[in-house]
């Protein structure tokens, strides 16, 4: 009943409408489908792109990466202007860059060029990252916040879905199909323009700024009624409170944020949360998952369409994530998404570990030039050796042998599909129904299903927790005054992160094996689970006011918090005061 009251304090007497707000929520949240579809097309882009411009392990992770690299830079800087000139204007021109970048990889005629374009991506994908999540937590009344602040990860596993769609849609042009897949990014990027153009900026920015009337206008639009007198006074309560601490200056705000006990605090937990989102190593399923599925022992093709059945689960959970957010809470749904991580990563780890036990042998032997392929014994052997690949008869495991791959006669193009000799040369592979499978990466297995299985348990357990609700915390956990700073700063660490993982992974399945690695990332969400359970307090439900007291210590309360400017929640705030 008190809460019930409360809300009515905050949303006024009559019924609230939300019909506006989910509308801005979802134009808001097209930059989480840009983010989405640009990481998830790289995956099956990258298979056709690699053999193109005959990319080295270094150049396809600096493919991979060079998106992330600008995009953690750029998040930073977004923070400056969401702040300096708001949150509309950061998303408005995240589409514009995004737009351009889309053009480039879309008509690079090289990879130099290709990386260009990547790097231009991750600047517009930076400015929506962090300001997308910023903006619909500040519009959005308390009560759905949650909800709508995870529709942003929602539009990312869509985005995500759509790009492996797209992927195997024009796998088949093997020349120019990594061309439609990169370039099509753009139309999205053009539609969340036009329909962004005429939302209203954030009230609570419009009120730190000084414009009353705007601020009141874009709250009674966003609401869609009159009555928003008591929310109305509240937000500027809000920001004339923490006027004596707003000082203009990035530098001097990220001083007073350090000096700041709460705030300090919340940007700890809001650092380790997306910290711990990209080290459980999600990013190896969407940027790597069809390279992780070919080297379980599915061929190319197979491989792009596939990446489907993860990203579909991938989406799908998401829903639940939205439906749990306001029941469940933030970390309850944090922690369980960590426990099934770690389950399937174990999974996978397990599934390829069988594959390497249990490699088919070099049944037949053929008579080559090449002395160091055909002395291998072991198929893993074989194409773990950047020379050699594995020969062997459709259906019939035991006709496997080990040959040396194509020579790579020109940097423009060089094929994998086949060997330089004997039953996996060129003959075979422009047959209409080639009798033989050249794999120069992954070796036939009875284990490939777990492969599968892992990625499927992976995004089940990632979608509904680990996915949106790093974002959603960091949107609400901050003063309005520290708020872009805030966010911006947790955004680079998940970039930072990302670009750990993506950088690394390739190199670290040779060198500590592809199970090793996922043993790795295992352990890594390990002590994630124990970090996040022992730091996180609940946030469900509360005004992104009563939200700052969770952070308080007793003594920063005691000193400086004023009784009766926010109802407190006296259960809560004990147990947040107890840790960290």
């Amino acid at each position: 009943m008190a809460e019930t009251e409360d809300k009515r304090l905050i949303l006024g007497d009559k019924e609230p409408r939300h019909f506006y707000v989910i509308y801005m929520a979802c134009v808001a949240t097209v930059g989480g489908f840009l983010f989405g579809y640009d990481t998830g097309i790289i995956s099956g882009s990258m298979l056709l792109i690699r053999d193109v411009f005959s990319l080295s392990t270094l150049w396809q992770q600096l493919i991979v990466s060079g998106t992330i690299v600008t995009a953690s830079v750029f998040s930073l800087v977004a923070g400056v202007t969401t702040d300096k000139f708001g949150r509309k204007f950061t998303i408005l021109w995240s589409c514009v860059v995004f737009t351009l970048g889309a053009a480039v990889m879309g008509i690079a005629p090289d990879k130099e060029v290709l990386f260009v374009g990547r790097l231009i991506v991750g600047v517009g994908i930076g400015f929506a990252s962090m300001s997308v999540p910023v903006y619909v937590a500040e519009a959005a009344p308390p009560t759905i916040r949650g909800a709508l602040v995870t529709l942003n990860q929602l539009f990312i596993t869509i985005g995500i879905l759509i790009s492996s769609v797209v992927a195997g849609a024009f796998s088949e042009d093997k020349e120019n199909g990594w061309r439609y897949m990169l370039g099509l990014a753009g139309i999205p990027s053009v539609i969340q323009f036009i329909g962004f153009f005429f939302l209203p900026e954030s009230p609570r920015w419009l009120m730190a700024k000084g414009r009353e009337a705007d601020a009141r206008s874009a709250l009674v639009k966003i609401r869609e009624t009159e009555d928003v007198d008591t929310e109305f006074n509240q937000i500027k309560a809000s920001v004339e409170d923490e006027s004596s601490q707003q000082q203009g200056n990035a530098c001097k705000t990220l001083q007073l944020m350090f000096k700041t006990q709460p705030v300090r605090r919340a940007l700890v937990i809001g650092c380790l949360l997306q910290f711990f989102q990209q080290l459980c190593g999600i990013n190896t399923v969407i940027y790597y998952s069809a390279s992780i599925l070919r080297m379980a022992g599915f061929p190319s093709q197979q491989a792009i369409w596939l990446v489907c059945v993860p990203n579909a689960v991938n989406m799908l959970c998401t829903f639940i994530g939205i439906y749990l957010v306001e029941k469940s809470g933030r970390k309850l749904l944090t922690l369980l998404s960590f426990v099934g991580v770690i389950i399937a990563l174990v999974v996978l780890a397990v599934g390829f570990q069988l594959s390497v036990i249990h490699t088919p042998d070099v049944f037949i032997s053929e008579t080559s030039n090449d002395t160091k392929c055909s002395a291998i014994s072991l198929c893993n052997d074989c194409i773990t050796d950047k020379d050699c690949g594995y020969c062997f008869e459709k259906g019939n495991v035991s006709s496997g042998s080990c040959l040396p791959t194509m020579e790579k006669h020109t940097e423009r193009y060089a094929n994998p599909d086949f060997s330089t000799e004997f039953r996996c040369n060129e003959d075979n592979y422009n047959m209409d129904t080639p009798k033989y499978t050249w794999a120069d990466n992954f070796c036939p297995t009875d284990y490939a299903w777990m492969a599968i299985l892992g990625l499927a348990l992976f995004v089940i357990g990632f979608a509904p927790g680990l996915g949106p609700m790093p974002w959603t915390i960091n949107s609400e956990i901050y003063p309005t005054w520290a708020r872009s700073t805030g966010t911006s700063l947790a955004t680079a660490i998940n970039w930072i992160a990302n670009l750990i993982v993506s950088m690394t992974f390739l190199s670290l399945l040779e060198a500590i094996t592809t199970y090793g690695t996922f043993y790795l990332f295992a352990g890594i969400s390990l002590i994630g689970l124990i970090t996040i359970a022992s730091v996180l307090p609940e946030t469900k439900n509360k005004t992104l006011e009563e939200v700052q007291e969770l952070f308080m210590s007793k003594e920063y309360k005691a000193e400086h918090h004023t009784p009766g400017l926010y109802a407190t929640d006296n259960a809560a705030y004990e147990e947040s005061n107890s840790k960290l």
